[in-house]
C-alpha cells in the first residue's frame, strides 16, 4: 500500500509579480500579501525587508550592507494516492525555499526549505478535528492519535525520491513562539541564531511537529526582539551554514513582523523570562497591508476542503497505509 503514494513537486518564483491562482485554496501568508490593491507594493516591500535583514546579519565582508539578495521559490507538493491509475491527486504541502545571491561572487546558494510551511491536512487537524473533539467538553484536550496521519505523510514525503531529487537539505520550519507558554533565556549563544531560550512545557504545536519527526529549539537572533521556534531534523547548529541559517531567519522574521507585529515588531526585546502576547500594545506596524482575519478564515475553509476531498473519499486507504507504516 505504501508504494501507491507518490509525490510530485512544482516550484514558482515568489517575487513582486507573483499572483496566486484563483482556483487554489491557499492559506499561506505570502499568498495573502499578493492579493488586493496593494499587492505589488506589499510584495516589493516584503522582499526589500528580507534583503535588508539578511545583509544586517551577514555583515562580514559586506561594508555597504548590500552584498546579498534573497530569491524565494514556492515549493508545492502534490500526493497521488494511486500511482498506477493517477487517481487521488491532492495538494499536500507548500513551503518557501530561499536562494541566496552573492552579488560579489555571482554565486547562488540554495537555502533551507521549510519557510512558511502550509499543509492542508494540518489545517484539517487543527480546524476540523480539534474543534469537533472539544465541542461541549469542559476542558480542552487532543485526541490520542492527533497528528498521526499528517506526521507519517510528512515523513514519507521527506523520504521520497521527489523530495531528494529537488531539495538538497532537510527542512527547517521557523514559526512564532507560543503565546500560551513561558520562555527562559539561557547562557547559550550562537553567532547567527542568537541567544537560546527554553520553554516551561511543550505546546500542542510542538507535539504535533514531533509526530512529523521534528525537534524544536528556540532562539532569538541578534537584533530580533523575541525568540522563534525552529523545528528541524538532525543538528540545527551543525547541519547548516551561517548563510543558510540567515536565509531562514531573514525570511521568517520579515513575515512574522508583518503578521505578528505585537510580538516580532515590539518596541522592547524579550527579557530573561518571556511570554509572547498578541495583546501587547507597545509595537510598530510595517508598511505592509495584511488581513489576519482572512488568514484564520481561510484555514477553516482549507480544513473543510481537505475533509471533503481527501479524508472522506480516501479514509480507508489512508488508515490502511498508516497502519502498515507504523514505523514512520
Amino acid at each position: 500500500m505504501s508504494q501507491a503514494f507518490t509525490f510530485s513537486i512544482k516550484s514558482i518564483r515568489f517575487d513582486e509579480n507573483y499572483q496566486p491562482s484563483d482556483n487554489t485554496r491557499i492559506t499561506t501568508n505570502f499568498a495573502n500579501l499578493a492579493r488586493g490593491a496593494s499587492r505589488q507594493e506589499n510584495l516589493r516591500n516584503t522582499l526589500r525587508m528580507i534583503d535588508n535583514r539578511f545583509n544586517s546579519l551577514a555583515h562580514w565582508d559586506n561594508p555597504n550592507g548590500d552584498r546579498y539578495a534573497v530569491e524565494l521559490d514556492i515549493i508545492s507538493a502534490e500526493m497521488t494516492i494511486d500511482a498506477e491509475s493517477g487517481n487521488g491527486v491532492f495538494p499536500l504541502i507548500e513551503i518557501l525555499r530561499p536562494n541566496i545571491l552573492d552579488k560579489k561572487t555571482n554565486e547562488r546558494i540554495e537555502g533551507i526549505p521549510g519557510n512558511n510551511f502550509s499543509s492542508y491536512v494540518r489545517d484539517y487537524d487543527f480546524s476540523v478535528v480539534l474543534t469537533e473533539h472539544n465541542t461541549n467538553k469542559p476542558a480542552f484536550s487532543m485526541p490520542d492519535d492527533f497528528g498521526d496521519l499528517h506526521g507519517k505523510l510528512f515523513k514519507h514525503f521527506l523520504n521520497s525520491d521527489a523530495y531528494k531529487e529537488r531539495l538538497r537539505k532537510s527542512p527547517v520550519i521557523c514559526i512564532s513562539a507560543s503565546s500560551s507558554k513561558t520562555y527562559h533565556r539561557t547562557e547559550n549563544r550562537h553567532p547567527i541564531l542568537g541567544v537560546e531560550y527554553l520553554q516551561n512545557e511543550f505546546s500542542s504545536t510542538d507535539q504535533y511537529f514531533a509526530k512529523m519527526g521534528l525537534q524544536v529549539r528556540y532562539f532569538m537572533p541578534p537584533g530580533s526582539v523575541a525568540p522563534f521556534a525552529f523545528y528541524f531534523r538532525g543538528d540545527l547548529l551543525g547541519d547548516y551554514t551561517n548563510l543558510e541559517l540567515i536565509g531562514t531567519i531573514s525570511t521568517m522574521e520579515t513575515f512574522q513582523k508583518i503578521y505578528r507585529p505585537e510580538i516580532y515588531n515590539a518596541n522592547s526585546a524579550a527579557g530573561n523570562l518571556y511570554r509572547p502576547s498578541l495583546k501587547n500594545q507597545d509595537y510598530s506596524l510595517t508598511q505592509i497591508v495584511y488581513d489576519r482575519e482572512e488568514r484564520s478564515q481561510l484555514a477553516v475553509k482549507q480544513g473543510k476542503f481537505t475533509e471533503e476531498h481527501f479524508i472522506k473519499p480516501y479514509r480507508n486507504v489512508l488508515e490502511q497505509w498508516a497502519a502498515a507504516n507504523h514505523s514512520l
